[in-house]
């Protein structure tokens, strides 16, 4: 008995990989997996050495614990892409243990077969785009959801030994997910301490001390796992100068992100003025191009963050607002703009309380008072779990940051917490209308993500041939650069927001000797000794001094923008300059050389 079970065990194993590493290699061969945003491009090359010429784990986003290993990788073997594949395997690892638990939960073989082919088809039909056009903030989320479902769906009634045990993967999923990115393991954390509380709310008495000690060490380890993480971060990014730019950065979020109007918008014009900032500065501040001045520091960001802050945040009808941000909100969660992934949460909701009452129904018959109870249990969870989701979307939309990569995560683990909470709801029926009511929500499940597949496939397609028709200008720009390895190359930032990277292309990951005029790594230490490595101490001053230093921008931001905002940053020194072409890249970008009349 014991062998069959071992047996039984592995073969789960043997059958989810199969399924998930089929899966991946389907979709590798369908389609080419890219980096969602030129964030990840820059991470990845941090970490690769492409971006300071040597690997390093400084990349401001993830924790430095995460960065440091990913760069001692690429130290090891600088031609294998080690941040691509470790996305790649966080994503599929993540479904990969969803159908581990999933197949350890159903007993037939038709349920297991079933349950794999809906995870497979929720990969491909519904959260195809994230599968292939990575991002690591989704990343987070998948591995969060992950752990959600591993803690919920975990056995009741086991000794605090075996519980922490079995939990061990939720608990290093927590703080993988945690070193990836910070911020949004916090936003995911409310939705894992749910489940927690779930398990823990179930077993009676509530308050019994082992209770305490049993959930308590599960989220007390992946707590501790956190701190322990920060703490090394902390001491990693410990100089003067990394402290000085984590200022800097902090002050360049809140603008950018929170309070873009006030470099962007006329109004506040006077007032940046009246807190040292130029015009000419607001102008490069405005298109982003701010490491062409030194004087844009930590202390001038700092200025209009608290600025802003103060006069711009304090200034809002937050009330008025709160209203407005509450109906935007009751109209994403009912309506068909966030479609699929509203619609499949609601659905969940659906699904969950009508097993409740099913549930109810069959165990009224052999114990009112208890069915009662279950179902008055199971209202109370659905409620907070609706609470819940309803103050973290309205946090995210009064801050007025809710872009598709946070609302999408916010929605997965949502879906994935109501799929363990009616998977463990099922556990607890033996009748047969339980039984069959989730067959037939499987199978609904299954019809839905196979007709999405008509949607799916056909845009990411699209999506991935307008990657690669839009980095063929990368590609000639960086051909271009790299052939004239003596001179380096300062490019406007919104020439080249555009190119996103593949996961897995080739190179050989050596410096590049080009970077954009701004960005979130620009003045940081790695930026300094970047610039460093050419000779040059401030941008501008190289850029007019002749020696090899040349600015890139596209025809189309130079038709809307023309060059006037560049002179007037040099007027503005006293430095009256003459901008001249130098060279062509493809039909759409020019090299410009710059030089003092």
């Amino acid at each position: 008995m014991l062998h069959r079970e071992k047996t039984g065990k592995y073969d789960n194993c043997i059958a989810v990989g199969v399924a998930i590493l089929l899966s991946a290699l389907l979709m590798g061969c369908a389609f080419d997996f890219y980096f969602d945003l030129n964030d990840d491009t820059m991470m990845r090359d941090i970490l690769a050495g492409v971006y300071s010429g040597v690997p390093d784990g400084h990349n401001m986003q993830m924790l430095y614990p995460l960065g440091a290993f990913l760069a001692l990788c690429y130290g090891l073997c600088r031609t294998i892409p080690w941040y691509g594949l470790f996305l790649c395997l966080c994503q599929f690892g993540s479904c990969y243990l969803v159908g581990l638990r999933l197949c350890a939960l159903i007993r037939t073989k038709r349920g297991k077969l079933l349950s794999l082919l809906a995870l497979v088809l929720f990969q491909w039909g519904i959260w195809m785009t994230h599968m292939v056009n990575i991002q690591y903030t989704i990343t987070c989320a998948m591995l969060s959801a992950a752990a959600v479902f591993w803690f919920l769906t975990t056995p009741k009634d086991l000794s605090i030994k075996d519980f922490v045990s079995k939990n061990l993967p939720g608990i290093l999923l927590g703080i993988l997910a945690y070193q990836l990115r910070t911020e949004m393991l916090l936003l995911m954390l409310p939705f894992i301490g749910f489940a927690l509380l779930v398990h823990w709310w179930e077993e009676k008495p509530f308050f019994a001390i082992g209770k305490v000690k049993k959930y308590g060490a599960v989220f007390g380890l992946m707590l501790l796992g956190m701190v322990l993480s920060q703490m090394m971060d902390l001491a990693a990014y410990g100089s003067e100068e990394w402290n000085d730019f984590r200022l800097f950065f902090d002050a360049r979020t809140t603008i950018y992100d929170f309070y873009p109007e006030v470099i962007t918008q006329d109004a506040y014009s006077d007032d940046l003025q009246a807190l040292g900032v130029s015009p000419a500065q607001q102008e490069l501040l405005r298109n982003y191009n701010f490491g062409l001045d030194e004087e844009i520091d930590t202390r001038m960001l700092t200025r209009i963050a608290d600025y802003a802050v103060d006069a711009v945040g304090g200034a809002k009808d937050w009330g008025a607002i709160f209203k407005e941000k509450l109906f935007l909100y009751r109209y994403r969660t009912f309506h068909a703009g966030d479609a699929p992934y509203n619609l499949m949460v609601l659905l969940g909701y659906a699904v969950y309380i009508i097993s409740a009452v099913i549930l109810y129904k069959e165990e009224r018959q052999h114990d009112a008072r208890k069915a009662a109870a279950k179902l008055l249990n199971s209202g109370t969870g659905i409620l907070l779990l609706a609470l819940l989701r309803s103050a973290l979307w309205l946090f995210i939309l009064l801050r007025g940051r809710d872009p598709e990569r946070i609302t999408h995560s916010l929605y997965l683990i949502e879906f994935v917490l109501l799929a363990a909470m009616i998977l463990r709801q099922s556990q607890e029926s033996g009748g047969r209308c339980q039984a069959r009511f989730l067959r037939g929500c499987i199978t609904l499940f299954l019809v839905l993500a196979a007709g999405r597949l008509a949607v799916s496939l056909p845009a990411v397609r699209a999506d991935q041939d307008r990657r690669e028709t839009v980095n063929q200008d990368w590609y000639a720009i960086d051909g271009y650069c790299r052939a004239r390895e003596e001179n380096f190359y300062f490019e406007d930032v919104y020439s080249t927001v555009a190119f996103s990277g593949k996961l897995f292309a080739e190179g050989d990951n050596t410096r590049a000797n080009y970077d954009i005029a701004g960005g979130w790594m620009c003045k940081s230490p790695l930026y300094r000794e970047k610039l460093s490595h050419y000779g040059i101490g401030e941008a501008d001053e190289a850029l007019a001094g002749g020696d090899g230093v040349y600015f890139i921008m596209s025809d189309a931001e130079e038709r809307e923008r023309g060059l006037t905002w560049l002179q007037d940053h040099y007027a503005e020194k006293g430095i009256a300059v003459e901008i001249l072409e130098q060279d062509r890249i493809g039909e759409n970008y020019r090299v410009y050389r710059i030089t003092e009349e």
